[in-house]
């Protein structure tokens, strides 16, 4: 018994599509810059936050806070490729990457993104 290889118009998995070289660099380069910017906006609150502790237990606070944050973080930037279009879908939605940045990457991939984008949109309007 032979296993058929994927080609380029296959899927290995339902609904997964296949990254070429080309589109995993562009895709590594905008999941980073997206994730710098997320990133460093954080890095400027939490200094914010922290030049206004008083006491004790603003400290843990702030503690709290930046475990929360990180779990966002964390669950919002998976950088596996079964999930790439969703997360650039979410990533466009909140404005933190430019469809721009995505240029380079396949039609199938950037409509995907785009539709998600777009339900998201639909979601918080409801």
């Amino acid at each position: 018994m032979t296993i058929p290889s994927a080609t380029q118009h296959t899927y290995p998995y339902q609904n997964e599509p296949i990254w070429s070289k080309s589109e995993k660099a562009i895709a590594r380069t905008a999941f980073d810059a997206a994730l710098g910017r997320e990133l460093h906006e954080l890095i400027q609150e939490v200094k914010k936050m922290a030049s206004q502790i008083q006491q004790s237990s603003d400290l843990w606070d702030l503690e709290s806070y930046l475990t929360q944050r990180r779990k966002e973080v964390d669950r919002k930037y998976d950088y596996r490729y079964s999930r790439l279009t969703h997360v650039f879908g979410k990533l466009l939605h909140e404005g933190r990457l430019r469809e721009e940045e995505l240029r380079g990457l396949g039609e199938d991939k950037l409509e995907a993104i785009r539709s998600c984008a777009k339900f998201l949109a639909r979601m918080d309007a409801a």
